[in-house]
């Protein structure tokens, strides 16, 4: 079991590594929902000593985004892959909530370019069927899916992520986040299943 580590900023990744976190997911302005952090930040996120998989979403809100926002995801992306971090973390809908296919293929080939690894983060939590959304994302080949089930936290959706794990099977890990606590994380594991989770607390480390 894996248990990464959503860092706001520099401080608090080298607090994570401290506590011996294996793997950090890299944001800034947490407190939204995390957004991409700034160049600068990004520029220092490999002296870290461990694996950093960066989150790229424009902004807070929905994940329905305009060109002007595709073209910021993309030089993001571009930018993430010059540095040499680990990883991105993307994702997109439709208006109508299904999983942007065409766009996620660019953002996703882009990475890929890069040799960076690639985490579809919880717009699938926000799609309309999250099995069906599901299903495109692993037609995307994308290394694992964060999710909370759909729910507004993961211990609250645990029922929805073991139906998607055993429906992943060994295509993609599935990766459980949202209100993931040292305290209810081994309940969480036992029973969906999944091999990594995802979380803030820097606790969730030293599982």
């Amino acid at each position: 079991m894996l248990a990464e580590i959503c860092c706001d900023g520099l401080e608090a990744a080298m607090a994570a590594v401290g506590a011996c976190a294996k793997r950090i997911e890299l944001c800034a302005e947490l407190s939204c929902g995390g957004i991409t952090p700034p160049h600068e930040v990004l520029d220092n996120a490999v002296t870290l000593g461990v694996p950093v998989n960066v989150l790229i979403r424009p902004r807070e809100g929905n994940f329905v985004y305009s060109d002007s926002e595709i073209h910021h995801i993309l030089f993001n992306v571009a930018y993430c892959g010059n540095v040499g971090v680990n990883g991105v973390v993307i994702g997109a809908l439709t208006d109508d909530g299904k999983i942007d296919l065409p766009l996620c293929k660019d953002i996703i080939d882009m990475a890929r370019s890069y040799g960076l690894s690639i985490t579809f983060h919880r717009a699938i939590d926000c799609a309309a069927d999250i099995m069906e959304a599901l299903d495109d994302v692993l037609s995307l080949g994308v290394d694992r899916i964060l999710t909370s089930g759909g729910a507004a936290s993961a211990p609250e959706g645990r029922e929805t992520i073991r139906k998607m794990v055993e429906r992943a099977g060994n295509k993609v890990i599935i990766m459980a986040g949202a209100g993931v606590t040292p305290e209810n994380a081994k309940e969480l594991i036992e029973y969906t299943g999944v091999k990594e989770i995802h979380g803030s607390r820097i606790g969730l480390a030293k599982l």
